[in-house]
């Protein structure tokens, strides 16, 4: 059972070819994705990429795994990850190529032979109804949410998977920690959500913290990056070039016409292992 285990700026991802995999002939079960995913009983992940897959659409499909053993719709670093996988093992033949997931295909760009990658994630929409988002079909901007002992303004947005934007005047993994459980959990998102702490530091610089969704505390987010830059441009606080720095490190994101994003950012190779059958011994 072989994996293949990178990281884009401290976000972790595993990947599992099915060809390795005969016996899950329907990916892995929530059980089984747990404990790989576990830091401590398991290989230890933010999450799994399960591919590549045949797909109508794309050269490539893809799902992708939570560490809790629900399904994302889209990752933008889970992404970049699994091209430079697409691009190490001689997959994709050309350094540009599309790859399709349940949240809508995406353009990949190999660069640097695959340390930097170039994603084209598709446009932002902040319409309620596409998110999803409860109530009226609306552009869910600037309204209030009381969480625990305080209320935010926030925006949503979608990429492909939902996000909730708070812009405050500061940020700290602190406020992830404390009110990211709540947010991603709040009657407003009927599919849960992720979050961004956002902090605009100046024309072409934000800053976010991420709370994301089936996963936690993460140090980076592709996706979270290209919600909050675009939430911040939509509230005319920034650019169309812009460099989202989180804990992790910095994503370039360029917002085109409808809110299109490319983003761009680096991936590092990790390890390459094989698992043991004792390790689903163990559940989680």
């Amino acid at each position: 059972m072989r994996f293949y285990k990178y990281h884009a700026l401290g976000n972790d991802y595993i990947v599992c070819d099915p060809v390795d995999f005969p016996q899950w002939k329907n990916g892995p079960s929530v059980d089984e994705i747990r404990v790989i995913c576990h830091r401590n009983f398991g290989v230890g992940s933010d999450g799994i990429l399960w591919g590549p897959l045949p797909s109508e659409k794309s050269e490539f499909g893809l799902r992708i795994f939570n560490p809790d053993g629900s399904e994302a719709e889209k990752s933008g670093n889970g992404l970049r990850i699994f091209s430079r996988y697409l691009w190490d093992q001689k997959l994709a033949k050309n350094a540009t190529f599309t790859i399709e997931t349940p949240g809508g295909q995406v353009t990949s760009v190999i660069k640097e032979d695959g340390k930097l990658i170039t994603v084209d994630m598709g446009s932002v929409s902040f319409v309620s109804t596409k998110i999803p988002h409860t109530g009226p079909e609306r552009e869910v901007i600037n309204e209030q949410i009381t969480v625990l002992d305080r209320t935010f303004t926030y925006c949503s947005a979608t990429i492909g998977n939902p996000h909730c934007v708070l812009p405050l005047p500061e940020v700290s993994a602190e406020l992830a920690h404390k009110y990211g459980p709540h947010l991603e959990t709040h009657a407003n998102f009927p599919r849960k959500t992720n979050v961004q702490f956002l902090q605009v530091l100046d024309r072409k610089n934000i800053r976010i913290e991420i709370w994301e969704r089936g996963a936690g505390y993460t140090l980076a987010s592709g996706s979270s990056s290209s919600a909050a830059a675009s939430v911040a441009h939509k509230l005319g606080l920034v650019d169309n070039d812009i460099t989202v720095h989180m804990p992790g490190g910095t994503i370039g994101i360029e917002i085109g016409a409808n809110y299109a994003i490319r983003m761009t950012g680096t991936v590092n190779k990790v390890a390459v292992g094989d698992m043991h059958a004792q390790l689903f011994e163990v559940k989680v």
